[in-house]
This record gives structure tokens, C-alpha cells and sequence, in this order.
């Protein structure tokens, strides 16, 4: 069985290379998550093309061909010690198609982000290495912890993550080891009969959204197992399912997680035997907790819910 690279840890100095794949940004939104970078003792260099904006359809952070020159020019850069996403959005798709991994392979660095940036962790695995799906360096609208942050930044000097998690009264019970996979509900749905897919079996699925109608998720938890998906994964995590429902009826972004998007999930996967975590702390929410995509975790279920890689 084939052993993900971790990429190396930092030190004080290296350089973090902070890009936008995706959704366009301001200078004003990363202000803040720059400044962090640099308080931290790392030295943040910005793509090129950080600030761009083109609108298609959808307010993308620059074209096609300067969002995938600023991703190669981070991936490959021998100086560059991290890729640090600065939002989601949408976009990401344009991208993997033109990856190129020369440098990275030869020097793997930590790629660090969530939501829409699931597609390129998808990718990245696909290649064995590991990933960081964690808060962007924009800060949501709903805040974001500094312990979110400072995990993130654990992870970058060598700390594995540990997790000790009150039970949620939808959890299946089971202890169970296995590589973790998986992020944004929505674009592992949308990888889903691509070559860049997730390899789901034998692994543990974590999956996580925010802003979808239930008959969309149910939609999407339906194509996962008529892929075949339930048959084959170990454990399923659930993090955030935030602003979930009619938008007309939820406006609540302080909502953590939605228990009606629960109650759908663990309904339609009940006659499934992995077991099975809700309520994790990671997503499009304020305690936004890092989780290691490739890296092999290990779930224990008894009076307390403990993750570790």
C-alpha cells in the first residue's frame, strides 16, 4: 500500500505563497490573515495575479490562464515553503487539468485550504501527497477562531492534529483507522466518474457544506451511493452543514450545524454498518479545525469522540 508524503515542516522565515485559485478578493479581506502570516515569523509572497478579477458568469480571481499560472508558479517554486488558498468561491475546476508537479514532487509543500479547494487536495492526493483542508486566509463572514488558525500553523511546524469531541446523538460507534478523504460535499459530488475523484475504498469520508436546499444534499448523498460509495468506506465524518435549506427560511450563518441536514444524512445512511461522526468542527463555520487530507486517522468512540493523525 502506497505511504503519502508528508511535506516537510517549517521554520521560522520560510516563505508562504498566498494565492487565489478561485473567487476573486480584495486587499482589504486577507489584510488581516497576511498579517497573521507574518506575526506567525514566515514571509508571506502573494501571486501575481492575487488581486485579479474576472467576471464570467462569476467573479473569478482573474482568468483561467492567470489563475493556473500563479497555482504552478506556488506549486513549483523551490522557495516556496506553503500554498495558502485565499478563499473558495468557485474555479478550482478550471485548474487541475493543468497542473504541473516538476518542483512540487521535488520539494512537496503543504497546500492549504477548504470548500472549493477540495478539488485540488482531490488531485494532490491523487499524486500521494497530504494537504491541510483548513481555513482559507480570507476570513469568513461569520468570523473564524484563532485556535483555527493556530492549529493550521501547528500543522505547518510538524504537530499532528488531536481532536476530543463531545458524542453527537446521531454518531454510529466504532473504532477505526484508515486514510482520511474527502472535503466540500459538492465537489466531491461534482468529481465524481472523473479521473480526478477520490479513491473511496478502505478510506475514512469526511465531507462538509454550506448553502445547498436539503433536496440538493439528499441529491448528492444519493449519488454517493449509487457510485458505490457507502459499500466501500470505512467511516463517514460530518463537519459543517451550514445555512442549509431554503435560503428564504435560513439566514442564520451563526448555525453551526444544521440538525435537519444531520437527521437526512444519518436516515439515508442508517442501514450502512462504518461508523459514523457528526458534528465535527471543520467547514464553513466559525470554529473551522484543520484535518489532514491523506493523513492516516484514528477514531475512538466511548464517552468522548478522539481523532488523531
Amino acid at each position: 500500500m502506497r505511504k503519502n508524503i508528508f511535506p516537510k515542516s517549517l521554520k521560522k522565515g520560510d516563505k508562504i505563497a498566498v494565492i487565489s485559485p478561485a473567487g476573486a478578493v480584495d486587499a482589504l479581506q486577507l489584510e488581516k490573515g497576511i498579517k497573521m502570516i507574518k506575526d506567525k515569523g514566515f514571509e508571506p509572497v502573494l501571486g501575481e495575479h492575487l488581486y485579479a478579477k474576472y467576471s464570467n458568469g462569476y467573479n473569478y480571481a482573474g482568468t483561467e490562464k492567470e489563475r493556473i499560472k500563479d497555482i504552478n508558479w506556488a506549486l513549483n517554486d523551490k522557495e516556496i515553503g506553503a500554498i495558502w488558498a485565499s478563499r473558495g468561491g468557485y474555479g478550482c475546476q478550471h485548474l487541475i487539468q493543468h497542473l504541473k508537479l516538476k518542483g512540487f514532487t521535488e520539494n512537496p509543500k503543504w497546500y492549504i485550504g477548504y470548500s472549493d479547494n477540495t478539488v485540488i487536495q482531490s488531485y494532490l492526493l491523487k499524486k500521494g501527497f497530504v494537504s491541510v483542508h483548513g481555513q482559507t486566509i480570507k476570513t469568513s463572514s461569520f468570523g473564524v477562531t484563532e485556535e483555527s488558525y493556530d492549529l493550521i500553523f501547528d500543522i505547518l511546524k510538524g504537530k499532528s492534529p488531536k481532536y476530543s469531541l463531545k458524542p453527537h446523538h446521531f454518531n454510529k460507534e466504532g473504532n477505526i483507522e484508515g486514510e482520511l478523504i474527502g472535503g466540500n460535499l459538492a465537489l466531491i459530488y461534482a468529481l465524481l466518474g472523473t479521473k480526478y475523484s477520490f479513491d473511496f475504498k478502505g478510506k475514512i469520508l469526511f465531507i462538509e457544506d454550506i448553502g445547498e436546499n436539503f433536496y440538493a444534499l439528499d441529491r448528492m448523498i444519493m449519488s454517493l451511493e449509487l457510485a458505490g460509495v457507502f459499500n466501500t468506506i470505512k467511516g463517514l465524518i460530518v463537519g459543517g452543514m451550514t445555512n442549509m435549506g431554503d435560503e428564504k427560511d435560513n439566514k442564520n450563518y451563526e448555525e453551526s450545524f444544521d440538525e435537519f441536514a444531520y437527521k437526512l444524512i444519518s436516515e439515508r445512511i442508517s442501514k450502512y454498518k462504518f461508523p459514523v461522526v457528526f458534528g465535527f468542527p471543520n467547514g464553513h463555520i466559525k470554529d473551522n479545525r484543520p484535518l489532514l487530507i491523506g493523513g492516516k486517522a484514528k477514531i475512538k468512540m466511548d464517552s468522548k469522540v478522539k481523532i488523531e493523525f
